[in-house]
């Protein structure tokens, strides 16, 4: 039992009737409060403000101080109160265990009886959307709104047929790209499990569907973080990413995309620098093939005075750059 304060600071409509200045008990197992000169119970029902931490982990080793269950997934249609049995820890589970069944798999089963086909896409789909962002370092907000977006497609039913894991690699993409740390699409293919032409087939009904669009992209979206994979020095960074910038200024590399026209830029800078770099070896690290990065390179070569930013020392003459 604990003292609380006087009836008119703690309990305005709370006291003893025969001393209605004596200081009230709060007895918190039985929910009464009780008066100190009498031993009257004044009052009964007082809620417990108090920490009543319980542990709802599986393994009872580990601390999970909650009160509650799992947060409330506003992107999932059975948004309610209902509650996913976890897997028993002990016995059979409601007898099924006996009849060949694991008590693990028991409780998957009731699980997937509970849970409406609709939720468990979504699941699998925000599953295989946080693998993919992981692989690849992508930030929580931008994997929440990868979830909008796959919601969003998946009510519309716009995309019905399609396989989810291409629709959901999409999304990611298109996330990506929309809030302004885009992927190449052999980044989003390389930890998808779906091919990069059905990925691009999804990406277009996407945003056909929703009417959404995404910003061009420009070498400049990709050249950091391609020069720092590279572990090449600012001064190189900064001559590449004018390379390509005036390249795609002067019109030297119409019709090339963004990542080769990065790739080739970073090939001529490094070749006027101290640790000049192959086409090989820049494309193992980009995911470029050498043959696009030597085409590309080949139109920018013979214009490659214009290119190189003022003030640029060079390691090696303009004359000695490779011609591919």
């Amino acid at each position: 039992m604990a003292a609380s304060g006087r009836p008119g600071a703690s309990h305005p409509m709370i006291c003893c009737p025969d001393h209605p200045e004596a200081m009230l008990i709060e007895d918190h197992r039985a929910g009464d409060q009780i008066c100190s000169d009498c031993g009257l119970v004044v009052g009964d029902r007082v809620i417990d403000v108090g920490s009543e931490w319980r542990s709802f982990s599986n393994d009872k080793n580990t601390a999970d101080p909650s009160r509650v269950g799992g947060p409330e997934n506003p992107l999932l249609d059975g948004c309610d109160l209902s509650t996913i049995v976890g897997p028993s820890t002990s016995g059979p589970a409601y007898g099924m265990a006996g009849a060949g069944m694991p008590a693990d798999g028991a409780t998957a089963y009731r699980n997937r009886r509970t849970m409406s086909s609709s939720d468990r896409s979504l699941l699998n789909a925000f599953k295989e959307i946080a693998n993919m962002g992981e692989k690849i370092n992508l930030p929580r907000s931008l994997l929440e709104k990868a979830n909008a977006l796959f919601k969003e497609v998946h009510t519309s039913r716009a995309l019905r047929g399609r396989s989810n894991d291409a629709i959901a690699s999409a999304c990611l993409y298109i996330a990506c790209r929309q809030d302004g740390v885009p992927r190449t699409f052999k980044e989003i293919v390389a930890v998808s499990t779906i091919n990069k032409k059905e990925i691009g087939r999804c990406f277009k009904l996407i945003l056909k569907a929703l009417e959404t669009s995404v910003d061009l992209i420009t070498t400049s979206d990709f050249m950091f973080r391609f020069c720092s994979n590279l572990g090449l020095d600012n001064k190189v960074q900064r001559a590449a990413t004018h390379i390509a910038s005036t390249a795609g200024d002067l019109d030297i590399v119409c019709g090339r995309s963004p990542v080769s026209v990065a790739a080739a830029a970073i090939y001529m800078a490094t070749q006027a620098s101290e640790a000049p770099r192959s086409p090989a070896e820049i494309g193992d690290i980009l995911g470029v093939a050498e043959i696009t990065i030597r085409q590309a390179y080949r139109l920018m070569h013979p214009r490659a005075k214009e290119l190189f930013p003022p003030g640029f020392v060079f390691a090696r003459s303009l004359e000695s750059l490779p011609a591919s």
